[in-house]
């Protein structure tokens, strides 16, 4: 895991900031384990819903992953109480973190699988307009707008044009699968522009864990969901594949990602999760291959190269 204690301080002989710096291979590589973990993720929540429903499953994940962080922090001899001026902007990030799986879950009901991807990675769009406004070095290029638009163009691809379901409140899932979209760009903006980009990465994830956990248990229970009991051996492995290494480790890499580079240049790799989401499906579960996904990669792997080629 990157260690934000080697980051080198900017200064004026500092050409490149955490803002504009391109992703070097130790980044790609991390990323690259980020958005391959979080493409089997929804895999992972799908074979667990009949045992664990979807609110109480968030909660139980975000708790889980709080307990690890912390028990990391503790190791490494990182403060988690020492008064650093971020209460603040870290309960208006954890507060954004809980109201984006609270806005997703209950979307799902409404709104297909399909549709929610696609609309769920307009997330990078987000970032660099929150990124014109508060992280001025963190702009793109043209070329690099292009890149955006072919990568999202390989998610169409790769999802189709979805059809209309019978569901009249389609409309409403689609628009909370947006906002989800957008509350997870603003984490990302806020994260960079705030005193949270001067504390240690653990903290702010600590954060968003703690307050999401809170935010979900309490869904649940006035959505009175109610799980299988006891669960079995599988359904407690999935649940432990997604809070300690989903959580605990690949978006603890990602805050602390943020904390090293451009979140423009990051934000566009996650155009390739939904990539990674079909392939699992298709290997775990079954689902068809389309001959579209071909195009797609190379769609989604083009825009990519264009958003991170050295200016």
């Amino acid at each position: 895991m990157l260690d934000p204690d080697k980051t080198v301080a900017p200064s004026a002989t500092a050409p490149l900031s955490s803002t504009t710096r391109p992703l070097d291979t130790v980044a790609l590589l991390v990323i690259f384990v980020c958005v391959v973990t979080w493409g089997f993720n929804q895999v992972a929540i799908k074979l667990t819903l009949p045992e664990i429903p979807p609110m109480m499953q968030g909660a139980l994940r975000s708790a889980g992953a709080a307990i690890f962080v912390a028990i990391y922090m503790r190791i490494r001899g990182i403060p988690i109480f020492n008064r650093d001026g971020s209460l603040v902007a870290g309960m208006i990030v954890a507060v954004l973190f809980g109201i984006e799986f609270m806005l997703m879950y209950p979307a799902l009901k409404w709104t297909t699988a399909s549709r929610a991807a696609v609309f769920l990675y307009t997330m990078p769009f987000f970032v660099v307009i929150g990124a014109r406004w508060f992280l001025p070095a963190d702009t793109l290029r043209r070329s690099q707008w292009l890149g955006l638009l072919l990568s999202f163009a390989g998610i169409l691809v790769a999802f189709g044009v979805p059809e209309a379901g019978a569901d009249p409140r389609q409309w409403i899932g689609d628009l909370m699968v947006i906002g989800t979209a957008i509350g997870w760009a603003a984490t990302v903006v806020i994260i960079k522009a705030s005193v949270l980009s001067r504390v240690r990465p653990e903290k702010t994830m600590l954060y968003q864990l703690v307050v999401s956990a809170l935010m979900m248990g309490a869904g649940a229970l006035v959505l009175g969901e109610r799980g299988a009991w006891p669960p079995s051996a599988f359904a407690l492995g999935l649940m432990s594949y997604q809070a300690f290494w989903v959580v605990g480790v690949t978006f603890l890499a990602w805050v602390t990602l943020l904390y090293h580079y451009s979140a423009s240049r990051l934000s566009a790799f996650t155009f390739l999760t939904p990539i990674f989401g079909v392939l699992a499906g298709h290997w775990v579960l079954g689902e068809p291959m389309t001959a579209a996904f071909a195009v797609a990669a190379a769609l989604v792997a083009a825009g990519l190269i264009l958003v991170n080629r050295p200016s």
